[in-house]
């Protein structure tokens, strides 16, 4: 008897790409991948997202609610991937190896991003001047420039920032907070760079 080989059938196909879909639902979430329709806003900044489940992702960003938590060291995460991910700093397993120089990662993106420091390739454009990027986040901060957006906002002073680490820098000048100590004098400093610059001066 010939053996049957019985699939889902996907009666759904996207007119634009031909990508087909067993609901019609999930064709019609595809199909803002091309409309490049967000209909899902938040509430609290008016950021919108194409699919409901990547709101709900974002809000925790204000909600600050982490309900991923990890069994061993009891770290939450606000995104299960996020989670998935620190569960390998325990395994210590990295099971994807780059060919060239040997070096090993946990998850297979992060493969594909690091195999661009070999390539030079810089799949990401902006739109605006053609500046090339390596990976989207460089791309994404670089808009800013262009744009003007400043995310990241004190929530001390409101002063905003464009970038994370320049909001995580404002916030030492409030708590007066010097984790930076030099190894030599003692003197403290609460960014990095200025440890820097102050230890050339031991150096003349």
């Amino acid at each position: 008897m010939e053996k049957l080989f019985i699939t889902k059938e996907k009666p759904y196909a996207c007119d634009i790409c031909g990508k087909a879909f067993s609901l019609r639902h999930h064709l019609k979430s595809h199909l803002r991948t091309h409309t490049k329709e967000k209909p899902y806003a938040c509430d609290i900044c008016s950021k919108a997202y194409s699919h409901r489940n990547s709101l709900e992702i974002h809000l925790r960003t204000h909600t600050k609610e982490k309900p991923y938590a990890c069994d061993i060291c009891s770290k939450a995460f606000s995104h299960s991937q996020n989670l998935k991910r620190h569960l390998q700093t325990h395994t210590e397993e990295k099971p994807y190896s780059c060919e060239l120089c040997s070096k090993a990662f946990y998850e297979a993106q992060v493969l594909k991003r690091h195999l661009r420091t070999h390539t030079k390739e810089k799949p990401y454009v902006c739109h605006i001047c053609r500046k090339a990027f390596s990976h989207s986040p460089d791309l994404k901060r670089h808009l800013r420039t262009h744009t003007k957006e400043k995310p990241y906002s004190c929530n001390i002073c409101s002063k905003a920032f464009s970038v994370r680490h320049q909001i995580k820098d404002h916030l030492l000048t409030h708590t007066k907070e010097k984790p930076y100590a030099c190894d030599i004098c003692g003197k403290a400093f609460s960014l990095s760079r200025n440890l820097k610059r102050h230890f050339r001066t031991h150096m003349k």
